[in-house]
C-alpha cells in the first residue's frame, strides 16, 4: 500500500497589510482639486480688479495708520500675474508673488509624489527657515514703508 506524504496545510495568502492601493486618478485628485481651487480664486481676481475701489475690502492697517503691511498689493499682484503681467505683480507685491512660487514647488512635489504612489511628505520647514521668513517678511514691511523703498510700493 503505497501512502501518499501529507503537507501540512498552507495559510491561504493574504494581501499585505496597509492601505490598499489606489489608482491613478484617485491618488491625483487631491493635487489636482487644490490646483482647481487656486485656479478659481485667480480667476476671480483676475476677473474683479482689485485696483478698483469697492471690490474687496480695504486693508485695516493701511486705512487706520497709513502703513503698508507685507499683504497690501497681494491682490493686485495676483491680478497682474492672472492677465501674464509679471512686472506688474512684482511691483504689487514681490513678497506675495514669491509666496506663490513656494507653494507651486510644493504642490509640484505633491503632485509628483501621488503620481508616483508614495505619500508626500508634509513641509517641515526648519527653525532657520522660519527665522529667515519672518524676518525678510519684516524687512520688506519696514523698507516698503520708507521713501527708499517707493519702488516696492503697490
Amino acid at each position: 500500500m503505497s501512502r501518499t506524504p501529507v503537507r501540512p496545510p498552507t495559510a491561504p495568502v493574504r494581501p499585505p497589510a496597509g492601505p490598499r492601493p489606489a489608482g491613478t486618478a484617485r491618488r491625483l485628485a487631491a493635487p489636482l482639486g487644490a490646483l482647481a481651487a487656486a485656479a478659481a480664486a485667480f480667476t476671480a481676481v483676475a476677473l474683479v480688479d482689485p485696483g478698483e475701489p469697492g471690490h474687496y475690502p480695504v486693508c485695516p492697517l493701511l486705512h487706520h495708520t497709513g502703513l503698508l503691511c507685507p499683504g497690501c498689493g497681494g491682490l493686485r499682484g495676483a491680478h497682474a500675474l492672472a492677465h501674464g503681467d509679471l512686472a506688474t505683480a512684482l511691483h504689487a507685491n514681490a513678497l506675495a508673488l514669491a509666496g506663490y512660487l513656494v507653494l507651486a514647488g510644493y504642490w509640484l512635489r505633491w503632485l509628483r509624489c501621488a503620481a508616483a504612489g508614495r505619500p508626500a511628505p508634509a513641509p517641515r520647514p526648519g527653525t532657520v527657515h522660519l527665522w529667515i521668513a519672518a524676518v525678510l517678511t519684516v524687512l520688506f514691511t519696514v523698507v516698503r514703508n520708507l521713501d527708499a523703498g517707493a519702488a516696492l510700493t503697490p
